[in-house]
C-alpha cells in the first residue's frame, strides 16, 4: 500500500483511458525525461542513476539487475554491485521508470514514464523476449474484481506466456 501511494503521488493516473496516446521517448530524450520525472519525486539524479537507465534502455531483452551490474561494469572498466542497482530499479519502478516482469525478476525500461497504467505483457518462452501492451478495460475489470471480493489498493499484474512469430514459426 505505501508504495502504491508513493507511486501514485509521483504520476497522474491514466484510470479510465482504454486507449490512449504514450509519448514514447529514447535516447537522450529518454534520460531528460526521467531526470525531470525523478527531480519531480524529489529525488537526484545522479549519474549513477542515469547509466543504469541507459544500461536497461540498451538491452533488447528484459534484463535482471546482475544482468545490467554487468553490462555497467564492463562500461565504467570496475565492477559494479547488483544490490546498488536492484535499489535504482526498484527506485525506477516505483517513479514509473521502469517495468519489472515478475515471473522473470526482470526489467524493462519504461519509454513513456509520463503515463501510468498497469501494463500487460507478452513473454517468448523461447527467447524470452516482452512485449508491452496497453488494455485499460481488461486490467479496469481485473482491479474491479478485486475490490468485488474485498480487495483496496489491487494492482494488476498481467504476464501472458508462450512464443513470439519468429520462435513459433
Amino acid at each position: 500500500m505505501i508504495a502504491a501511494a508513493r507511486q501514485a503521488a509521483y504520476i497522474e493516473p491514466m484510470a479510465g483511458h482504454a486507449h490512449h496516446q504514450h509519448r514514447e521517448h529514447s535516447g537522450d530524450k529518454l534520460l531528460a525525461e526521467a531526470e525531470h520525472v525523478l527531480s519531480a519525486a524529489g529525488e537526484q539524479w545522479t549519474q549513477m542513476r542515469a547509466d543504469v537507465l541507459e544500461t536497461l534502455a540498451d538491452q533488447e531483452r528484459p534484463a535482471s539487475a546482475y544482468d545490467i551490474a554487468e553490462e555497467l561494469g564492463k562500461r565504467r572498466g570496475k565492477r559494479v554491485a547488483a544490490n546498488s542497482v536492484y535499489r535504482i530499479l526498484d527506485l525506477f519502478v516505483r517513479t514509473n521508470l521502469a517495468n519489472r516482469i515478475e515471473s522473470a525478476n526482470a526489467y524493462l525500461v519504461n519509454t513513456h514514464p509520463g503515463c501510468q497504467h498497469d501494463c500487460i505483457f507478452l513473454i517468448c518462452d523461447d527467447c524470452g523476449q516482452a512485449i508491452h501492451l496497453d488494455d485499460d478495460t481488461l486490467t479496469d475489470a481485473l482491479r474491479e474484481a478485486g475490490r468485488r471480493h474485498g480487495f483496496a489498493d489491487v494492482r494488476p499484474v498481467v504476464e501472458l506466456r508462450g512464443l513470439c512469430n519468429d520462435c513459433a514459426s
